[in-house]
């Protein structure tokens, strides 16, 4: 009789069990449900970009202490598996085992990379998952992992000569690659130029940290209510869109996308100013400046600095130095729009250059001589090489470098 009570009440637990598998599988059915939400990234990633001698590191170091959770690592010293995995042999069971490396230990909180600029190319590879898809893909000796990296990244970077060359882009200045900068919500110019007063106060401050008595600013706000504020406002408050905001959001957009437009003074030229990348930046510093205010609901106001933010920032960065015009293709693709008009200007020009002298060899100096004849604009000879390059790649021409001549293919069509 025991036995057999026991059975029935295990088939009761068994019948529990299933309804209540049976309400889950109903909630997941309902599309009203949280899980139906989609799962977009919601931290910021930054990058510093900007003179040596500007406190970049200072403020890396300051907002690692300031992070309830973060990991501080340095560009040079970061190897792949160093930020996301490695595989290694536990010491007592002698088992393989996953060591969580920086952006795995960092996740849901901030991850703090200094010296940017230079990682090598395989370990700047690893953060274009980690940034976008917040995750860690692992397939070593057997082990098929997925880590969770929820984590927003804060970088600096030192331009490629040391000092930032106004007359270059972004891209050329720190030599990263277009896909990876794209990722970054903000990218920030840290350009040290000359002021008196600014210069005054900094040089007093340093001075008067080697004082007997080093002459010490309290910061307005203590470091640890600072900590502990930053800390529930991550935890506990999701602020929402209102109504007011989504259109304020949708009109800044458009906005942003008419700069590009190829309006007054466009030349007729249209750039691209801003892309759907953007407008999730801008939805997630919305979110975040009504997180700060302890807001249950972005405000119009958060919208309006969030694009202030994009313009003083991204923007900025993404400004044409020849133009003045802003090209989201410069961060997106490397390359502004001028550049690629140029290059097909020059590819058209050169195709019928080539036309008229089929079957025959040139030096690439008259070749470039001509070109700079025909069009009236001074073509470099990098320029030229890049182009037959091409030419030479569509079997058009026979290209030789050391020589410095071209055979024109008699197959060559204008």
């Amino acid at each position: 009789k025991g036995n057999s009570d026991g059975f029935d009440s295990m088939d009761e637990d068994d019948d529990d069990d299933n309804k209540s598998a049976e309400d889950e599988e109903e909630e997941d059915d309902d599309p009203s449900s949280s899980s139906r939400k989609l799962n977009k990234r919601g931290d910021i990633n930054i990058l510093l970009c900007g003179d040596p001698g500007t406190s970049k590191s200072q403020l890396l170091g300051y907002v690692h202490k300031l992070a309830p959770r973060g990991v501080y690592t340095s560009g040079k010293g970061s190897s792949a598996v160093g930020l996301t995995a490695s595989v290694v042999r536990d010491p007592e069971t002698r088992d393989l085992v996953l060591e969580s490396g920086a952006l795995v230990l960092s996740d849901l909180g901030i991850c703090c990379i200094d010296e940017f600029d230079k990682m090598s190319d395989t370990t700047r590879a690893i953060l274009h998952e980690a940034m976008e898809q917040q995750t860690v893909s692992i397939a070593k000796a057997g082990i098929i992992a997925t880590l969770n990296a929820r984590t927003s990244i804060l970088a600096s970077a030192n331009p490629v000569e040391s000092r930032y060359n106004p007359a270059l882009s972004v891209v050329e200045n720190i030599k990263l690659s277009p896909t990876l900068l794209s990722r970054f919500d903000l990218i920030y110019l840290i350009l040290d130029s000359p002021n008196v007063e600014s210069d005054r106060r900094l040089a007093q401050h340093l001075v008067g940290l080697y004082y007997e008595t080093p002459n010490v600013v309290e910061p307005p706000l203590d470091h640890n209510l600072l900590r502990d504020y930053i800390a529930y406002a991550r935890d506990n408050i999701h602020p929402e869109l209102s109504d007011l905001a989504t259109r304020e959001l949708i009109s800044a957009y458009l906005d942003m996308r008419r700069i590009g437009s190829g309006g007054a003074g466009g030349g007729g030229s249209r750039t691209i100013s801003a892309t759907p990348r953007q407008l999730e930046s801008l939805i997630r510093l919305s979110e975040a400046l009504a997180r700060m205010r302890y807001s249950r609901v972005v405000a119009r106001s958060d919208v309006r600095e969030a694009v202030r933010l994009m313009k003083v920032a991204t923007q900025a960065a993404a400004t044409d130095p020849r133009t003045g015009r802003i090209d989201m293709d410069m961060i997106t693709t490397g390359r502004s729009s001028v550049d690629r008009e140029n290059e097909e200007s020059l590819n058209v020009s050169l195709k019928e250059l080539l036309a008229e002298r089929r079957g025959t060899r040139m030096a690439v100096s008259d070749v470039r001589r001509q070109l700079t004849e025909v069009t009236n604009v001074t073509v470099e000879n990098i320029e030229v090489i890049d182009a037959l390059r091409r030419m030479e790649a569509d079997g058009v021409i026979q290209l030789n470098e050391r020589a410095q001549t071209i055979f024109v293919r008699a197959g060559v069509a204008s």
